[in-house]
């Protein structure tokens, strides 16, 4: 009888035992699985890798890296020298967004490249400049002087249309934006024109009587639109500098808190007063 009472106490208690280490056994996993969803879905970060210029175009993303990470946004800034890489890496998905272009360099871009990227939404806007280190004004440069332009087709014609505007060549009638050395009917004073990649002309500054330079390389080199440039293009330009994406994902809630993030008013004051003036807002 005793022998009896000790097999079913000793049966009790391992039945007891091996409840117990079932409930502990399993309760992180639900734990964990309890803190999923409660934090989880609802805090799960999503990364944007986007490709930019380092002046002004990387300082304006890491200015809005915080707040996208409150939204769930961790922002991977990677920054280019050239304005090749940034849309070759975004068609071959290296990136998810770039932003360093204005839209007649996309768009021509897209059609030499057999690409469809896409804009997204316009930032800011960067006046195109004319730089010299041995002249204070247009109107000094000599006879058969040498002007130094970007070579990519867009900003060319921008450079020649500056140019013309400030009274230094004339273009053929209607030409616009999209002339070249050869739409060139009107010359004065000879100049001649030396064509150089886009990020290379601040170095060749010294070599050249006058440079048509980009902002933002400008910018990187200690140059300042308002205070250094003999010409400079009007404040209404139309060459905005765009963020871009793909037409898979142009659409995504990520590119659209990024694009929304980049139009805010805080991001319209910092860049009031961080450049003031060398850059403008285009929202």
């Amino acid at each position: 009888m005793k022998k009896w009472i000790v097999s079913a106490l000793a049966l009790t208690l391992a039945l007891s035992l091996s409840a117990c280490g079932s409930k502990n056994e399993s309760a992180p996993a639900s734990n964990a699985s309890s803190g999923g969803d409660a934090g989880g879905e609802k805090q799960q970060e999503v990364t944007l890798k986007v490709g930019a210029s380092p002046t002004p175009h990387a300082e304006i993303l890491k200015f809005i890296q915080p707040k996208l990470k409150e939204e769930g946004i961790n922002l991977e800034i990677k920054e280019f020298t050239d304005y090749v890489q940034p849309n070759v890496q975004l068609d071959e998905k290296q990136l998810d967004a770039n932003y360093f272009q204005h839209l007649p360099y996309l768009e021509q871009f897209n059609k030499d490249k057999n690409m469809d990227l896409q804009p997204v939404v316009a930032v800011h806007i960067e006046p195109f400049g004319a730089y010299s280190k041995k002249y204070k004004s247009l109107d000094e440069l000599p006879e058969g002087a040498t002007i130094a332009l970007p070579n990519d087709p867009t900003n060319n014609g921008r450079a020649l249309a500056l140019l013309e505007k400030n009274g230094v060549i004339k273009l053929k009638e209607g030409v616009g934006i999209s002339g070249t050395a050869k739409d060139v009917v009107e010359n004065k004073k000879n100049v001649k024109f030396k064509e150089v990649e886009a990020a290379m002309l601040p170095r060749v500054l010294d070599e050249v009587d006058l440079a048509l330079i980009n902002t933002n390389y400008a910018l990187e080199a200690n140059l300042s639109p308002t205070k250094d440039a003999l010409a400079v293009e009007d404040k209404d330009s139309p060459y905005a500098n765009y963020l871009v994406a793909r037409p898979d994902n142009k659409d995504s809630d990520a590119i659209k808190k990024l694009a929304e993030a980049l139009n805010t008013p805080e991001v319209k004051k910092y860049i009031e007063e961080q450049f003031k003036g060398e850059i403008v807002p285009a929202f």
